[in-house]
């Protein structure tokens, strides 16, 4: 099996401070994708280029404490790409891409953190644009080869994706353009939303974030938004899955799949 996971870690030092490591080292992942590093190259030197044996590849956003991605690998790339629209997300930190490639086969790993629009407007419309921007890129990136694309999208997609679905059909991360939008990237470009092709009637299990307010997390308050989002040649290899939540590490719980093959 080839164990990949998406994390948000709210904070990489917040993360490691509660028992990251000790987990990576216990589960052994051969990669994990992660979002909102919050932290920037001079943070990371000398203390998180690698995790668990690991070694990092990052994305940081140009605001201090803001955003940020990375993936960690047990297995050396041969590309790397940072960002992927060349100005505004780009300036945010949130897409690094790390190409495994042989002469048999072209295979990328991806993470991403998508934009939230709950703190306003201003906000959402980025959101609109980022999601605007990124769906043609991803349909250009299957074309060419095979790939797997971990992070926090910040949308749930159906109404067994999140506990209160009712009280949030006017919020950010289910408003129906966005749940649109993750419709046609699962059926007209064609990816595979693979926890749910392994677990298409989970509800609460299902959970991935949970708000800080009104004690989410103790009474399973959740939304799904956390998701490996592969070709479907990719979701064809999707064995076991584990929503992690013995420990909390963040806001969010790791997502794992097991895929039935090897780098």
């Amino acid at each position: 099996m080839f164990t990949l996971t998406s994390l948000n870690l709210n904070g990489i030092r917040s993360a490691t401070t509660k028992g990251l490591e000790a987990w990576l080292d216990k589960s052994r992942p051969d990669c994990i994708c992660v979002q909102e590093v919050k932290a920037q190259a001079p943070d990371v030197a000398g203390r998180f280029e690698q995790l668990a044996g690991l070694q990092g590849h990052f994305h940081f956003a140009e605001k201090k404490g803001y955003s940020g991605v990375a993936i960690y690998t047990r297995h050396a790339p041969s590309d790397v790409i940072v960002g992927w629209d060349g100005g505004e997300f780009d300036a945010e930190g949130r897409y690094v891409e790390l190409r495994f490639d042989t002469p048999q086969r072209k295979f990328s790993i991806i993470s991403s953190y998508f934009p939230s629009g709950s703190s306003g407007e201003e906000r959402q419309q980025a959101k609109f644009r980022f999601l605007a921007g990124i769906d043609p890129h991803l349909v250009a990136l299957k074309k060419k080869r095979e790939f797997i694309l971990c992070g926090d999208i910040n949308i749930a997609h159906h109404e067994k994706d999140l506990k209160n679905w009712k009280g949030n059909l006017k919020n950010s991360g289910f408003l129906p353009e966005e749940r649109a939008w993750m419709t046609r990237l699962l059926s007209e470009v064609g990816l595979v939303d693979v926890y749910r092709h392994l677990q298409p009637e989970a509800t609460d299990a299902s959970y991935t974030w949970w708000s800080n307010r009104g004690q989410a997390y103790a009474k399973n308050v959740g939304w799904r938004i956390d998701y490996h989002l592969a070709t479907p040649a990719m979701a064809a290899l999707a064995r076991t899955e584990r929503i992690y939540k013995d420990e909390k590490f963040s806001d969010h719980a790791p997502l794992t799949v097991g895929y039935d093959w090897r780098l």
